[in-house]
């Protein structure tokens, strides 16, 4: 249920609802939150709640004034874990200026801009997402594995599926549909698939889902990491962020894997892939994973393989899916979503057309055939300098928050 500002105001007087957290994120992707009386909501969606920022890289050290937090109403939600006597709501926010504009460095804004330049253009994007994450625990001053189960495992050799039952439930609380859960390859980790809606609701769920992994993995006297490679308690097999792609033109969905839209859509993202992969996989352990197991190394398209970089997939209800496969959970979704879905629309714009398409395992391919495909940037520094130097890039993110992802590189 989407809800009004009028209608939130109402429910927080009629639910006991005592405090409401107002969520936010910085251009990485960190959750931020501030915590405000129900007195003061309206004010809130009048005017906004300020905060400092003039100290923090991301948020561009914006130091002219106070930025503004103005709640949006469509996105509340209870704390399902928090106590029910005197609840605790929660709202995602526009960040603005003073002056209402909206504040450059807000990534839920640039998305949002997204959305809408896409609607222009007579294409709604819905998305999926398959996320997967380690759960550790610490014994006797040491993190080690939840468990050393493998995939698809089940109870007692599988360790987390209480978790994951418990992850799922708090997340149907909040309204949120996940649809498949399982253990994956690696000892103490977790896969958990949701339901494909609507972009911007895609990035927020997934914001939500961080949040509920991690709080119930605490209440549980466990970590939960969403890093590409926790090396630190020895997992090998990388977590990955899946993006599977539902299009639709002038309301019409695209079916099949030949409808030209939808290739044309797919295109756009393999010609700018080398330009956005810094934002997809962001921190220097993402380049271990990309490549390893089945997570991608070439840039290339498959109808089946999972080893590729975009499978298209075509579910028995006739619903044809892009996957993306190669972002992992530790990127900002919404600027990776604003940045993947431009390039896909400038592909629908330019007409572009898919190269043959490579039906092999990659994991076991030849060198001959291996040897002759473009691969995605293979180490932290190439990302890096292929995606600050983009013109593709530069069109879409400002000077300012260019260069604080400059200044936030690790060298």
């Amino acid at each position: 249920m989407e809800y009004t500002q009028n209608e939130v105001i109402q429910y927080v007087k009629e639910n006991d609802v005592k405090f409401i957290k107002l969520f936010f994120t910085d251009i990485f992707g960190s959750l931020k939150s501030i915590s405000i009386q129900p007195s003061i909501l309206q004010r809130a969606f009048k005017e906004g709640v300020p905060f400092d920022a003039s100290s923090e890289l991301g948020f561009l050290r914006e130091s002219d004034d106070d930025l503004y937090l103005v709640p949006d109403p469509t996105t509340l939600s209870v704390l399902p874990w928090r106590p029910q006597r005197g609840r605790v709501a929660r709202l995602y926010c526009t960040i603005r200026h003073k002056d209402g504009s909206i504040f450059e460095g807000d990534m839920r804004s640039l998305l949002q801009a997204t959305i809408k330049k896409a609607e222009s253009l007579g294409v709604e994007v819905n998305v999926g997402t398959l996320c997967e994450f380690y759960l550790s625990k610490w014994t006797d001053g040491e993190r080690h594995s939840h468990d050393y189960a493998g995939y698809c495992d089940v109870a007692p050799s599988d360790k987390g599926e209480n978790v994951r039952r418990d992850i799922i439930l708090t997340m149907e609380q909040m309204g949120i549909e996940p649809e498949t859960s399982h253990h994956e390859k690696g000892n103490g980790q977790n896969q958990i698939d949701f339901k494909s809606s609507t972009t911007l609701k895609a990035a927020d769920n997934f914001t939500t889902f961080k949040n509920v992994v991690t709080t119930i993995a605490v209440q549980d006297g466990l970590e939960a990491s969403f890093n590409p490679i926790p090396h630190n308690f020895g997992a090998a097999q990388g977590s990955g962020l899946h993006f599977h792609f539902v299009l639709y033109k002038n309301g019409e969905k695209l079916i099949g894997e030949t409808n030209p839209d939808a290739q044309a859509f797919a295109a756009g993202i393999i010609n700018r892939i080398s330009d956005i992969t810094a934002f997809l996989n962001p921190v220097p352990e993402s380049y271990a994973r990309l490549g390893s197991h089945e997570a991608p190394r070439y840039i290339t398209w498959s109808r089946g393989n999972h080893a590729q970089l975009i499978r298209f997939y075509t579910t028995f209800n006739e619903e044809t899916q892009i996957v993306l496969r190669s972002p992992d959970p530790s990127c900002n979704q919404y600027l990776a979503l604003a940045l993947i879905i431009e390039a896909g629309l400038e592909g629908m714009q330019n007409k572009l057309t898919l190269p043959k398409s490579t039906d092999v395992d990659l994991r076991i391919a030849p060198e001959s055939v291996t040897g002759k495909l473009k691969t995605l940037p293979l180490d932290y520094d190439e990302a890096w300098s292929l995606a600050l130097k983009s013109s593709f890039v530069q069109g879409i993110l400002s000077k300012r928050v260019i260069e604080a992802f400059k200044e936030a590189k690790v060298d």
